[in-house]
């Protein structure tokens, strides 16, 4: 690769990258650590083919552009929480290798190859945890520190098939025993994000049998038996994240409008009450978010919602263009005529125009 000719020995792959080297996978970001300064190193470059795209001056981070490759450059560099479960503060920036190792999540995830020479370094065992398929942290307050870090094991377990070490299990429960909610929701949300936009039924159930929902509220949310990973495959949507999540109290996380919106059209689904009707369900249902549909589908184990998706796209044939063509004088009669023809195409897809045209007819005494 290009890092290569530049020839620096300063410089590892970290994280993951190697991880998924190691597992056999493709990863498509690659992480570097620059022992010393990254973003002085970076502007030093002479090279054509290198361009800096981002600088981030507080924590020494640089993001460039090597070729047709995009490489995030970090300068080594340890950290403190002085406010736990907040954005740690970046000190001593250009620290040894080690270091900045210990300052990493887990240990799988704490191992470095050199980009000059491929040599693996293994300061914390992440080798052997990789080869038993375990997550550890590296130190006891791991958890306290930085709580998101309990959904990043969540999804490395589902991802790549690990369970938490023994300790780190210990260290978990502890944590979720007393959670410090004055965390940074935004971090929580974009791991949640990241966990349930995989689509994994395991990863529902291991959020609830662990008590990992804690980290939402104290609350104890009720567990849908539901098989929620198959319906998201039958029904795909933009925010998988929130058929899984939309059911909980989601009240600190930062949601965007549409998300929002996806929320509130569940809870106003929850509190109609639904007949088996095919005009009401789609009238109930036509302007509501897919995934709000998918939340009551879960919550009530109804079909009512599903069979919405089966008529959505029923539509009368003709306009007001027609009507007022027979000689009808605009009117709000138009919307109940429009209502009466959409009850009858609902019933009888086969419907033709003609069909539409004598119902018209016989609506308005033609």
């Amino acid at each position: 690769m290009l890092l290569k000719k530049l020839n620096n020995e300063k410089l590892y792959y970290i994280g993951g990258i190697v991880r998924d080297e190691i597992l056999g996978r493709e990863c498509f970001d690659i992480d570097v650590t620059y022992v010393g300064d990254a973003i002085e190193y970076c502007k030093s470059l002479d090279c054509e083919s290198c361009e800096i795209i981002q600088v981030n001056e507080s924590f020494g981070t640089v993001k460039m552009k090597f070729g047709d490759k995009v490489v995030d450059v970090a300068s080594t560099r340890d950290e403190t929480y002085p406010q736990k479960g907040h954005l740690p503060v970046v000190q001593d920036i250009g620290c040894e290798l080690k270091r900045d190792v210990l300052r990493r999540d887990f240990t799988v995830n704490a191992i470095a190859k050199s980009v000059m020479t491929d040599e693996i370094i293994d300061y914390t065992g992440g080798l052997k945890d990789i080869e038993a398929k375990l997550l550890r942290v590296l130190h006891k307050d791991s958890f306290i520190d930085d709580p998101t870090r309990i959904l990043r094991a969540l999804k490395f377990a589902v991802r790549f098939g690990f369970e938490l070490e023994e300790n780190t299990l210990k260290l978990q429960q502890e944590y979720l025993e007393n959670v410090n909610y004055d965390m940074s929701f935004k971090r929580l949300k974009k791991e949640l994000v990241e966990t349930f936009n995989l689509n994994s039924q395991s990863a529902y159930e291991r959020f609830f049998e662990q008590k990992i929902y804690k980290l939402l509220s104290n609350d104890s949310p009720k567990y849908f038996d539901y098989n929620i990973e198959d319906l998201v495959k039958k029904y795909p949507v933009e925010n998988t994240w929130l058929v899984y999540m939309g059911v909980l109290d989601l009240g600190n996380l930062p949601l965007t409008k549409q998300e929002q919106k996806i929320i509130d059209d569940y809870n106003k689904l929850m509190n109609l009450e639904i007949k088996d009707d095919k005009f009401l369900i789609y009238t109930t249902f036509k302007d509501k978010e897919k995934e709000s549909i998918l939340l009551y589908t879960i919550a009530t184990n109804s079909d009512l919602g599903l069979k919405y998706f089966e008529i959505k796209d029923v539509k009368p044939a003709i306009s007001g263009k027609d009507l007022i063509g027979l000689g009808i004088e605009p009117s709000p009669m138009f919307e109940k005529c429009f209502e009466h023809i959409l009850k009858a195409k609902l019933n009888n897809s086969n419907l033709s125009y003609d069909n539409e045209i004598a119902l018209v007819k016989e609506f308005f005494k033609l």
